[in-house]
């Protein structure tokens, strides 16, 4: 039987090719027999290199000359990144695939010689076309950079346009020239996927390499709508193909997109916006939606919509509710045995997780490796670790390090597996930790006296929110058996399982808690 053939339908660009081809490979091993060609074609927003898109009339800069080569039968499909499709398709055309998208953040790529501009005080200038992320990254950044003394450093961003390997080699001029950036801000999708691809892997071997970087986090910068998804479109009467693609079809991703271009079509639609969104999935916790509007209301604040994954049917009984996050923090005691062996394994570790802003014990800073590469919980003990001049490389906003482990599996950030990071943490927390190499480096100080009395959760509390687990094993035992637990995601919510608590309730944070008590 003679194989079946499909034509592709593809943008010349590296990137778009890559991606192009791995959907091909993908089916064709999905489907015995099926060949696909890929077919390059050229469109206007290539051709237009010398100024922004948002600046020009009109429209599917992207796609016309795609959805012509498609309607036409030149090919017989077609593979885009979902956020250059305009949000008004033809009928003619069927989307008949979203497969399941990458990370959909953002990631700022630094030169190899920022650390010493920062240390100098001099501005940082990065590239990028999206008026997004000129309203959110450099006030982001500004908090998140290392800061070598008391000021935040100054970060400018000016407008960027080209291919993925154009736009990195800005990175390599040398001082002086005009065309040198200190860093440029891509989808973290895109070299994700060029990395995938073995032309693509050696393009970024020789342009990425071991350049500094930061995978921004999604609680304060939400992506473009739709972006590191793919939408895959065939002819609306071709049922053949379409059965073909639907294979690849992933139904959580086609939903998330559904919703956050939903809300990009409210504000107008058009590359002009800016505006994020990005909706994720998070199992036991349901649907998290992050937003953020540069002249929305309230102006440019982060947001989060979140939606249980069982429904939470509010409260009939009295409620009188302790709030373990607003307790006053108890003092903690160094564990002088531990900072000393972290000062020995510090210098070879070549990641390292810092639980807590605390973990890192004063005077540990020089002691890490220079190449290590750091990640934290989320951005409060980000900010904490740039102020004492160290590079984060990303967070697990606030969602617990579970969910933080797919990014860190990326075979784009090269990060060693888990069994060969270093972990700081306190003592109580170190038998949540089954793989990494753990390093308790404090203790909890209890209140004491009038103090304790006063923080702890009164004998008659209904529903308890726990801040940590260290608070739960300090004051569990002074609460009824039928108080409702509930903390946020993470190692808490697993400690309250392992402690045998039969009814926890998990929470993004205790906002939310508190807004399903309406207190």
């Amino acid at each position: 039987m003679r194989p079946r053939v499909l034509k592709l339908g593809t943008r010349r660009s590296v990137l778009a090719r890559a991606q192009s081809a791995a959907v091909a490979r993908q089916l064709e091993r999905l489907h015995e027999g099926l060949k696909i060609e890929l077919v390059g074609l050229e469109t206007r927003g290539d051709r237009i290199q010398d100024r922004p898109l948002f600046s020009v009339e009109g429209k599917e800069f992207f796609t016309a000359e795609i959805d012509a080569a498609l309607l036409e039968g030149a090919v017989d499909f077609t593979v885009h990144s979902y956020k250059d499709l305009s949000l008004e398709r033809t009928a003619r055309l069927r989307l008949a695939a979203v497969p399941e998208r990458e990370p959909p953040n953002d990631i700022a790529v630094f030169a190899p010689d920022v650390a010493a501009r920062l240390a100098a005080g001099y501005e940082i200038v990065l590239g990028s076309s999206s008026p997004r992320r000129a309203s959110f990254v450099p006030e982001l950044l500004q908090r998140l950079l290392p800061r070598p003394s008391a000021l935040a450093p100054v970060v400018r961003l000016v407008d960027l346009r080209g291919n993925v390997d154009s736009r990195l080699r800005r990175l390599h001029e040398p001082r002086g020239s005009a065309r040198q950036l200190d860093g440029i801000v891509l989808a973290f999708a895109g070299l994700a996927r060029l990395w995938a691809d073995e032309s693509g892997r050696r393009l970024l071997e020789e342009l990425l390499g071991p350049l500094p970087r930061m995978v921004l986090p999604l609680s304060a910068c939400p992506a473009a709508p739709a972006q590191g998804a793919l939408g895959i479109e065939c002819r609306s009467d071709d049922a053949t193909t379409a059965e073909i693609l639907a294979a690849i079809d992933h139904v959580p991703t086609r939903r998330a997109v559904g919703v956050e271009r939903a809300l990009l079509a409210e504000r107008g639609g058009g590359c002009h916006q800016r505006f994020g969104a990005t909706q994720i999935e998070v199992a036991q916790l349901g649907t998290l939606l992050y937003l953020r509007e540069a002249g929305g209301v309230p102006d440019g604040v982060p947001q989060l919509r979140w939606t249980p994954e069982s429904p939470l049917a509010a409260p009939q009984e009295t409620v009188r509710a302790w709030d373990g996050s607003g307790v006053e923090r108890g003092g903690i005691e160094p564990l002088e045995d531990a900072i000393a062996l972290s000062r020995q394994r510090l210098p070879a570790s070549r990641a390292l997780f810092v639980a807590h802003r605390r973990a890192l014990p004063e005077g540990a800073s020089r002691h890490i490796n220079p190449a290590a590469h750091i990640w934290v919980p989320g951005l409060s003990t980000w900010q904490a670790l740039a102020e004492r001049g160290l590079w984060v490389e990303g967070c697990a906003d606030g969602l617990g390090f579970v969910t933080l482990e797919p990014m860190l599996r990326e075979p784009l950030l090269q990060l060693p597996p888990l069994a060969e990071w270093t972990v700081l943490t306190h003592a109580g927390a170190v038998s949540g930790w089954a793989d990494a190499e753990v390093i308790a480096s404090y203790v909890h100080r209890d209140p004491l006296g009038g103090a304790e009395l006063a923080a702890a959760p009164p004998a008659n509390v209904t529903h308890v929110y726990w801040h940590s687990g260290a608070q739960f094993e300090r004051w569990h035992a002074r609460i009824a058996a039928q108080v409702q637990h509930a903390c946020g995601p993470g190692k808490t919510y697993q400690h309250l399982l392992r402690a045998g608590v039969h009814n926890p309730r998990m929470f993004p944070s205790a906002v939310q808690w508190r807004a399903w008590l309406r207190l």
